[in-house]
């Protein structure tokens, strides 16, 4: 599942890793860490093209992350 009518974003990270909740939050797709959560759960995010579940799963440089009527981020180091 993609989204591939969406434009691409690049996030920034300044460390190995970022939280996939925190992520949503940095890329404006949720307000709070509730919201972020309840996306989560409810199985709309994707993670390299498969759905995700897991509330603070690792995502690391050049992972995707998908949210359907979002828009698609890639993950990149400050470097």
């Amino acid at each position: 599942r993609r989204c591939e009518d969406i434009k691409m974003r690049e996030i920034t990270i300044h460390t190995s890793f970022i939280a996939l909740n925190e992520l949503l939050k940095l890329a404006g797709v949720v307000g709070s860490g509730a919201e972020a959560k309840l996306l989560i759960r409810s199985g709309e995010v994707w993670v390299n093209g498969e759905p995700c579940t897991v509330i603070r799963k690792k995502i690391t440089v050049n992972d995707r992350v998908d949210v359907p009527d979002q828009g698609s981020f890639t993950v990149v180091s400050e470097a």
